[in-house]
This record gives structure tokens, sequence and C-alpha cells, in this order.
């Protein structure tokens, strides 16, 4: 039972992998067997088909979103505070699971003919309720502007966030955590300086001197 089990596992971290780099219609069931040490037959014995095991790629992946994302709310922090932990947590997962993340985000039109795509939407719903949720807040209480739509700011940090995956590399001297930061800065405050703190930037006649 366990060597099953762990074979199960096997399957689907390879799968993850490689349609992550090749694609979900370059990736045969035959490839992801080659990989794995097994016949194309005995695969089958874990999984039907090939979408099969994508979905639960991306079932146990989007769980994963959801029930961080209920930590983030339940917390009782501030509309502010909340963002920045959904913008952490967001980031944390794309980080445990790049793989399961690359295909969620470049593989739409696919994942919309998957017998299990209902599965996804209710679940990608209850995501985007989440941050939805939180920035409604913040605009309620007056820590974020009303003048903006809530679904067009919400689309707009998604992106920022989630497509950063395609840059960023939490290896390397730019951490998780200081991206974090930075967005959460970037989307809340801007990236023009305050006016005094600019006019005391520049450089006067004298200072030149």
């Amino acid at each position: 039972m366990a060597e099953a089990r762990d074979r199960r596992e096997l399957i689907l971290s390879t799968a993850a992998e490689m349609v992550a780099r090749k694609g979900l219609r370059a990736t045969t069931v035959r490839a992801i067997a080659d990989a794995v040490g097994v016949f194309s037959g005995s695969l089958y014995h874990h999984f039907p088909s090939k979408d099969a095991i994508v979905e639960e790629v991306l079932a146990r992946y989007l769980d994963a979103i959801r029930a961080r994302y209920a930590v983030v709310l339940a917390s009782g922090k501030d509309p502010a505070a909340c963002l920045h932990e959904l913008v952490v947590t967001s980031l944390e997962i794309a980080e445990e699971q790049p793989h399961a993340t690359a295909i969620y985000q470049n593989e739409s039109q696919y994942l919309r003919e998957l017998p299990g795509f209902r599965g996804i939407q209710v679940a990608a719903a209850d995501i985007q309720q989440t941050w939805l949720q939180v920035i409604d807040t913040g605009v309620a209480d007056g820590s974020f502007r009303h003048d903006i739509p809530s679904w067009v700011f919400y689309r707009l940090i998604r992106d920022a966030v989630w497509l950063s995956i395609r840059w960023h590399r939490p290896d390397g001297p730019y951490s998780t955590q200081q991206l974090a930061d930075d967005v959460t800065s970037l989307f809340l405050r801007g990236f023009a300086m305050p006016p005094a703190t600019a006019r005391a930037a520049v450089p006067t006649a004298a200072s030149k001197a």
C-alpha cells in the first residue's frame, strides 16, 4: 500500500514538472510513464488519464491556496495587513508548488477542456472572493480608494503576484518576502515619491556648487 502511494505521488510530481516545462498538449501519458520508470499500462492503474493527473495536481494546489487564505481571513488583521498576507501567502505557495502554479497560469485554454473544469472554476471563484472580500472591506472602512473598482484592483494585483513566477527566483538575492513587501507597498502607496520627499531629493543650485 505504501509503495503504491509513493508511486502515485511520484507520478503526480513528475507529471507536474513535465507539463509545466513542455505544456499539457505536448506531454503524453507515455512520456510520463517513461520518466517515472513504468509501463503506460501500469500508470493507468493509478490514474485513468493524463487529464485526471492534471486535475489532481491542480485540485491539491487550489485547496492549499484556499486553506492558507482562510487562515489570513481568520487572523482578524486590518485590510492592509490582510492584503499583504495574501500576497506573501500567494508567493510562498508559488515557491512551494512552482509547477502547479505554472500549469494553472499558462494552460487556461486547455483547462477549460478538462472534465473536472467545473471543480477548478469553483475553487478559483473562492480564491477570487477572498481577495475581493479583503479589498471591499478596506474600501468600506476608508483604508482603500473607492474611485477604482475593486475587481480592477484585484486583477492588477493578482497578475502582479502570480505572473511573477515567470521572472522571480526565490533562491536569488531578491527574496520572496522582499517581493511581497514591495508589491504591497507599490499597490497601496504607489511608486511616486511624496511631494515633500521629492522636493528634498532635487539638488539645489547651492548643493550643486
